[in-house]
Order: structure tokens, then sequence, then C-alpha cells
């Protein structure tokens, strides 16, 4: 632990001995806050449904000097999040900070669109966050305290151009920002602070191609002219995890390069 006195701002993001829990956290968005949360000390548990991704991320993160634990998970399943909440309960003995991450997305036009593509979006996006943040807010109000960070986007604040045709992500992420207000009434009460972070365009295995596809339009919209890089969610996901947001819940921090602006 930091030998600063408490309120100092180094003391207030120090995450020395906090143990987190990242859905989707082997590889992109996910990895990327995974690597901020450890470089500030946090322990870390990363979900998602190809282990072996995550044991590949795990190996690397651990050489920051924490403890990492990867596990199978599908946020669509009840069984599967109980098994990695009670698996980490029983190694660390608590969970201060929940991410939720894991997300999908479906391209085709709306009048188009698939029921079971729809639902696929909207059951890993929308019910996994909600199944996640049950799960684990049960062991957080028996703490008394926790962070739930929910990953929502720009795409949840306003509709998208024509010519992106993802309207169940949107939908998703639209109702995660809403799930985040609602939840932080329901469990400030507990001292469970939860808040979203709403991404700009990212270049990461799911949007890659959208990006390829579409870069020069997409960065006149941008007013820092860039797409986000590797560091960029950093500070946004250790501020939100830290002390220094303990008066902060129900809110949506934008990174976005000054799109939404």
């Amino acid at each position: 632990m930091s030998s600063d006195p408490a309120g100092h701002a180094r003391q207030l993001f120090d995450l020395s001995g906090r143990v987190a829990v990242i859905t989707g956290g082997s590889i992109g968005l996910g990895r990327q806050m995974a690597e901020g949360l450890a470089e500030m000390g946090a322990n870390l548990v990363l979900c998602a449904r190809k282990k072996e991704r995550c044991e590949q991320a795990a190996a690397e993160l651990k050489a920051l000097g924490v403890t990492t634990l990867a596990l199978a998970c599908d946020v669509t399943s009840p069984s599967s999040i109980q098994e990695v909440v009670s698996i980490t309960a029983a190694r660390f003995g608590r969970i201060d900070i929940l991410i939720n991450n894991a997300g999908t997305s479906w391209g085709a036009p709306v009048e188009e669109m698939r029921l079971e593509d729809w639902n696929k979006v909207i059951e890993t996006n929308l019910t996994g966050t909600f199944l996640c943040s049950q799960a684990v807010g049960k062991v957080m109000i028996g703490q008394g305290r926790g962070k739930i960070i929910n990953i929502a986007s720009i795409a949840g604040i306003a509709g998208s151009p024509p010519e992106l045709e993802a309207i169940g992500y949107s939908a998703s992420k639209g109702g995660v920002i809403t799930f985040t207000k609602d939840l932080a009434r329901k469990w400030a009460k507990h001292g469970i602070r939860v808040n979203a972070i709403a991404p700009g365009w990212f270049p990461t295995h799911m949007s890659g191609a959208v990006i390829q596809r579409n870069k020069e339009h997409l960065l006149q919209g941008i007013p820092l002219g860039r797409f986000g890089n590797e560091h960029d969610l950093k500070g946004a996901a250790v501020f939100l995890a830290s002390d220094a947001s303990d008066f902060v819940t129900g809110q949506v921090l934008v990174v976005d390069g000054g799109q939404t602006a």
C-alpha cells in the first residue's frame, strides 16, 4: 500500500489489494482497462467465453505484480456467472470492482434484422450487464461497498448515421445507460457506486472492420482527429474504480475525442 496519507491524491487512486472482475477482459477495451487497474495494484479476475484468451492475458498481466485469475464465463448464463462469483469470493474473499465489458454487435438494416440476431445482442450487452451486476452486487451488498462500471457507448447516447447498421447495439447501450442510472439510485444505500463509460471509436477486434470501411468519414466527426488508442480508457476506468470517484454515481463518462460535444 502507498505511504501517502488518506485523502492524498495518490492514495485516492491507489487500487492495491482491490479485487476486480472484468468480463470480456482478455482482449480489446477490456484488456486495456484490466491493465490500467493492475498498474494501480488491483488483483484481476478476467472472464470471457474463450478461457484460453483469458489465461494468456492473465499470464501477461501477472508480470505487473498482481494476482490474476482466468475463468470461463457466458454472461447470458446465470449459473456461469455465479460460478465466477463463487470462485472469486473463495479465492479472494471479496469483490471490490466489476467492469461489465463483455459485448457483441450485429450489422444489418433495420428492416432485415433477424430476431435471433437482435436477441443475441440484447442478451449479451444489456441482460448480461444486469445478470453480472445482480450476482456480484449480492457480494458487494454484504461488504457494504463496491464499484460497478458498465461499458456503454456513444451509440447509446444518440442515433448513428445510416451507413452504421447496428440498431440492436445502439439500443442495448442506451439500455445500459439507463440501467446504470437506475441501479445507482437503488444501491447507493449499500455503498455501491454504479457508473458507465461511453467510449467513442476505438479500433478493436469488434470495431476494426467498421472503422477501416468508414475511416475518413468517422475521423471527420472527431474533433481531436484520431481514434482512441491503447491507453485512452485506462484513466477513466481507474478513476471510476478508485476512491477518487466516491462521490460519483449514476454518471456516464464519455471518452470519444469530442465526437458527441
